[in-house]
């Protein structure tokens, strides 16, 4: 980055008629790997490195970028930024932003052993013995292994003064099996992803994981699908975290309420979840993504979006927080130095209780305990609040203990009212991440985290045979 001259570009931005500036300068690398039955299929590596500059001329936005960081390549996209705001001009609708202190920071997520740095045939033995350990299981026929590291450098500058450089390093492997069992095939996939270096990898027990995960899929295709109904559910964290995320995270972001196409429009200060909900959004959080800021300069603290089952906040980038009349929340994010900013996630969670998974389970007479591990996705609608997903193997509960293991299990509903049914919460606190993808939206894909405690929900339609 020192090879290119913040100060120089804002002046020329601002000579050409910008009153507003910024720059975003991003350095990414990554790696994935992928082993299927016992062979090495995939080993690939990029490198991708460019700026962006965003500019605003008597209100009218314009945005370019470019992988060409000599200063001529540098002064054509500002040229082509300047010209069109320019064009916007009568035509377009005018932007604003809310204004945000000065930040001047440098940050570089913990890590000890940079996995860029590691062997490339050390990384590959190791793959090729996980993916093996997987056939140890009888009735385990196919077995997919990855590994993905990421390197990803950002830095952002305004015209305000704001300067601020975080690098992220993120590392991962991820499994699925697929087993046959009575002339039917299950499959069970599950990951472990980390903000780290490549110490991580060296210090899971990823042989425990592969194993459980062959275990399941055997026991999988030998089970049964529950009967479909109203159940009392015990949720575990991975699918609290991606419920939350999908059916009510994207309903609290404020573009989707300024647009009119969220459940939760107008609804600050009301009542959307039981009193044991609290929902929290966060940008540096054990085991989550590492987002100390965002990509507008604005610093990510804890945002309160529900407090004990009460709506406190909308997520908000600096021009939707001015749309809404509220604080810029730091979720003002970009999936690279070539996108704009929109309101996303970071790290969405719900908050941990007072419950023991026992004491969980001790109520529930007739209910099941859904995991995410073999989940193959579903549907949302934020403007309705509506959700439907299929979790994965699954394990029905009788008078407070688990009994057989059932797959084929669906969860549907309406997010505020199934909120409103959670009436305990465990006192643990799972978060993920994934370095093998993300959160969609708008073309756009940004790394998240989500997750929450077990939560006990009293009444929730599953759908089954």
């Amino acid at each position: 980055m020192d090879f290119i001259d913040i100060d120089k570009i804002i002046a020329k931005a601002e000579r050409d008629g910008a009153d507003f500036v910024d720059i975003r300068y991003q350095e990414y690398r990554y790696e994935h790997l992928l082993v299927e039955n016992k062979v090495l299929k995939t080993y690939s590596s990029s490198i991708n490195r460019g700026i962006g500059i965003r500019v605003l001329v008597n209100g009218y936005q314009g945005f370019a970028s470019t992988t060409n960081l000599s200063w001529n390549g540098i002064v054509e996209a500002i040229d082509k930024a300047i010209s069109l705001a320019k064009a916007f001009k009568g035509m377009g609708v005018k932007i604003d932003f809310e204004e945000v202190k000065t930040a001047r920071d440098k940050i570089i997520a913990p890590y000890k052993k940079d996995p860029f740095d590691v062997d490339p045939d050390t990384k590959s033995k190791l793959l090729l013995e996980l993916n093996e350990e997987a056939f140890n299981i009888e009735n385990v026929k196919s077995a997919t292994t990855s590994m993905g590291l990421q390197f990803d450098r950002r830095v952002y500058a305004s015209n305000n003064g704001s300067y601020i450089d975080v690098t992220v390093r993120l590392v991962g492997i991820s499994h699925q099996s697929i087993a046959k069992a009575n002339g039917r095939m299950e499959r069970v996939m599950d990951s472990r992803s980390r903000v780290a270096g490549y110490e991580f990898i060296e210090e899971y027990d990823w042989d425990k994981m592969v194993h459980e995960i062959s275990d399941l899929a055997v026991k999988a295709s030998k089970a049964s699908t529950p009967p479909a109904g109203s159940y009392t559910v015990i949720v575990a964290p991975e699918v609290v975290g991606l419920l939350l995320h999908e059916a009510f995270g994207h309903a609290s972001e404020g573009d989707a309420v300024d647009a009119g196409a969220s459940v939760l429009a107008g609804k600050l200060g009301e009542e959307v979840a039981s009193k044991y909900v609290t929902i929290i959004d966060e940008g540096i959080v054990d085991g989550g993504y590492y987002h100390p800021y965002d990509d507008e300069g604005v610093k990510k603290q804890k945002t309160i979006v529900v407090e004990k089952g009460v709506l406190k906040n909308y997520l908000t980038s600096r021009h939707i927080a001015k749309r809404l009349e509220l604080k810029p929340t730091g979720n003002g994010r970009a999936q690279d130095y070539t996108h704009l900013p929109l309101v996303r996630q970071t790290n969405y969670y719900m908050m941990p209780g007072d419950y023991s998974f026992e004491e969980l389970l001790e109520d529930v007479d007739k209910g099941l305990y859904v995991t995410g591990k073999g989940a193959t996705g579903g549907e949302v609608n934020p403007g309705t609040g509506t959700f439907t997903f299929s979790v994965g193997v699954s394990w029905i509960i009788e008078k407070g203990e688990l009994k057989e293991v059932v797959r084929g299990v669906t969860l549907s509903g309406m997010i505020l009212e199934t909120l409103k049914q959670v009436d305990a919460v465990g006192k643990d606190l799972e978060m993920r991440t994934s370095v093998f993808g993300g959160c969609g939206k708008h073309g756009q894909m940004v790394r998240v985290g989500f997750g929450g405690p077990h939560v006990r929900v009293r009444k929730i339609v599953v759908g089954g045979r």
